[in-house]
């Protein structure tokens, strides 16, 4: 048989130059290539020697006959893929990776399994010198899937990984920063796919959802994060956040709640607050949720801001008689809050049992409410309503003889109330919505109940 394979050389080399032998490698020139095994169905041919010569003169450096060897085992044997590997080989030896790339190509294409080790890597680096990491990615950690036992490969494609990944986020975050939004969501989607067990890549990627206003995915995106993290704290706060704009105020306060239970944060507590105030709201009667406005209130609107945002302040002391014998409030919205404020004596019924729930309230009503519940503050706090009560103040348009002077007085001496231009207390003032909170609001804080 050999005597047959070297009548083929002969034969086949008749119109080349003279046959050189093949040079004994003892220190390869090229030691980090890998050799592509000729499988045993192809070893018995003349392109086997060919093969076998021409990996001898690359790896002593002389590229041109290693070239020249490889070629003529293709000519003999088109779909002999070792030598495409070799002369993929060969060119990398060249530095020449576009013109390796495409040996490495149809030697992939041509062998059956599609997982030549040596094919793999050398596609790997050409398109790793071709600046092609992804692709050159996916060359080696094809390579270590069909020989795990190739070490230094897999060591060098967990630091492409990484390296990768570190690439993909850059673009992302700058694609993000610039408003590309769907180029930054791509960018994230590769990093993620890279490294699917890192929380940060959806907690960034759920910002760029929350810019492009797609709230689903964003709320999918840090539910995963916060999956992968118990300690993602800030992941819970943006689900909070979408969730309390959505209306969801259970949903929000418990995902509030459960970043707090990771770490303290002040502003998220202040936000605990505001959405269980916004979820009460939302229980309470069209009516009250229209007060802050409204261009004038009523009776009853005074009397259900009272009701509701003192009701500690109501608590105890003088209580009315004539609160039972209100006739005008039964199917008032505002009816159980009336009788409150009614029995403490905050705000009474007139002489013939009504309460006139929607009569329009003046400043020298709410003065009068005021002062009633700053008594209420003295009595529960002694000497605390001393200042208060002790004020004579001087009023342009409310003489010291006035009837509702002493409540005008320290209501405005205890901060709740203020006076107009030309030192006024406006006393037929029509109060609206938001003035009427405002002082609801400042006696609550001079109680310590808000």
């Amino acid at each position: 048989m050999r005597k047959l394979l070297l009548a083929a050389l002969v034969a086949f080399s008749a119109c080349a130059p003279k046959i050189v032998p093949a040079p004994v490698v003892t220190a390869p020139k090229f030691p980090e290539y890998m050799q592509p095994p000729v499988p045993p169905s192809l070893a018995a041919g003349v392109p086997a020697m060919f093969q076998s010569r021409g990996w001898a003169f690359l790896q002593s450096g002389d590229l041109r006959t290693a070239e020249r060897e490889f070629s003529a085992a293709l000519r003999t044997s088109p779909d002999f893929y070792p030598a495409e590997t070799a002369l993929g080989y060969v060119e990398l030896a060249r530095k020449d990776a576009k013109a390796a790339l495409p040996h490495f190509d149809r030697a992939l294409e041509l062998m059956p399994q599609k997982n030549d080790v040596a094919a793999l890597v050398g596609r790997g680096e050409s398109l790793l010198a071709l600046n092609r990491e992804a692709d050159a990615l996916g060359a080696f950690s094809a390579a270590v899937a069909a020989d795990p036992s190739l070490a230094d490969l897999a060591r060098r494609v967990e630091v492409l990984k990484f390296r990768n990944a570190e690439q993909g986020l850059a673009r992302a975050r700058e694609a993000a920063r610039a408003g590309r939004l769907d180029e930054a969501a791509q960018a994230y989607a590769a990093a993620i796919a890279a490294s699917p067990d890192s929380p940060f890549l959806y907690r960034e990627l759920a910002g760029v959802d929350r810019q492009k206003g797609d709230l689903d995915a964003a709320l999918e995106h840090l539910r995963k994060a916060a999956a992968l993290d118990a300690g993602d704290a800030r992941s819970l706060q943006q689900i909070g956040e979408i969730l309390e704009g959505r209306g969801d105020f259970q949903g929000a306060e418990k995902a509030y709640i459960d970043a707090l239970a990771i770490e303290p944060n002040s502003e998220i507590e202040k936000r605990v607050e505001d959405l269980r105030a916004s979820a009460a709201l939302a229980r309470m009667p069209a009516e009250y949720r229209a007060i802050d406005q409204a261009p004038q209130v009523t009776r009853a609107d005074l009397a259900a801001l009272i009701g509701i945002r003192l009701a500690p302040l109501l608590q105890g002391g003088r209580r009315s008689s004539d609160a039972a014998l209100i006739t005008d409030v039964r199917n008032n919205w505002a009816a159980t809050w009336i009788v409150a404020v009614a029995r403490a004596g905050v705000m009474e019924p007139f002489a013939n049992h009504a309460f006139q729930p929607r009569a329009v309230v003046r400043r020298v009503e709410l003065a009068q409410a005021v002062a009633r519940l700053l008594a209420r503050i003295d009595a529960q706090s002694p000497g605390r309503g001393k200042a208060w009560q002790a004020a004579r103040l001087k009023f342009s348009d409310l003489s010291s003889t006035h009837l509702a002077y002493p409540a005008a007085s320290m209501a405005v001496a205890a901060g709740v109330l203020q006076t107009a231009d030309n030192n006024a207390f406006q006393p037929s003032k029509v109060v609206t919505g938001a003035e009427a909170i405002d002082a609801i609001d400042k006696v609550g804080a001079l109680a310590g109940t808000r």
